[in-house]
């Protein structure tokens, strides 16, 4: 089993100890490939457009950004975490986010994103924890993933894990290990049901590849659309 996971902070913090409670259960069963952020991340993005227009790889931070896609694409299951930060997402993480758009649903969506498995792990102090989340579901989602769970933690005074209240600190790795041994069960040689609001979206947007093709059929996202077979009967959530 492989396992991505990618953190919106550097900082060894009460994130970065939640996401190690949750990835204790799969350490002796499971290849995990983890990159911080902005360390490891691209810069941010500059709108030149080049990957929506042309190709992915005339983008500035090309290599970083497929580096981290090759290891997503690789992947069994998908760890995505972050503080809230003002609300949302860490800016690292909206900065990677963002190198992504290019493979959203309404452009050149993977075809394997459709069957991946994912795990979004959140922590506040106080609010914010569920506008954070939604801040990476919202990528993930238009990827093509349907199964996404989020986990997401609220902290009242303190920001330390060691000084958390002890019955805090246990509700919190009770609640994630309970979390970790449900996916632990899952048979991952099996995609990920693709679900109904997913399917939209995809139908959604191949009414609009296809207008797009007819105006200008050498048009980026159509010829990628029509390449995959997705203008016609195939579909990226079937066995070929």
């Amino acid at each position: 089993m492989k396992i991505t996971v990618v953190n919106g902070t550097e900082k060894k913090g009460v994130t970065y100890k939640l996401k190690e409670i949750f990835l204790e259960q799969f350490r002796d069963n499971a290849e995990i490939t983890e990159f911080y952020l902005p360390k490891d991340g691209p810069g941010f993005c500059t709108g030149c457009t080049a990957c929506f227009l042309t190709y992915q790889n005339l983008c500035k931070d090309a290599e970083t950004v497929q580096k981290i896609e090759k290891a997503l694409l690789e992947a069994d299951l998908l760890v995505f975490t972050s503080p809230a930060y003002v609300f949302h997402t860490t800016g690292a993480m909206k900065a990677m986010l963002d190198h992504f758009g290019y493979r959203w649903m309404s452009h050149r969506p993977a075809k394997e994103m459709f069957g991946k498995r994912a795990v979004i792990i959140t922590q506040c102090l106080g609010a914010g924890g569920s506008s954070a989340a939604k801040d990476i579901k919202d990528s993930l989602s238009w990827w093509g993933i349907s199964y996404i769970r989020k986990c997401g933690f609220k902290l009242m005074s303190e920001i330390h894990w060691d000084k958390l209240p002890e019955k805090k600190r246990d509700a919190m790795t009770k609640k994630l290990t309970s979390l970790a041994q449900k996916m632990l069960k899952i048979d991952y040689s099996k995609p990920a049901h693709t679900g109904m609001i997913t399917k939209i979206k995809f139908y959604m947007v191949r009414m609009l590849q296809t207008g797009l093709g007819k105006d200008n059929p050498e048009y980026t996202d159509f010829k990628y659309w029509k390449s995959n077979g997705w203008i016609d009967g195939v579909r990226p959530w079937r066995p070929e």
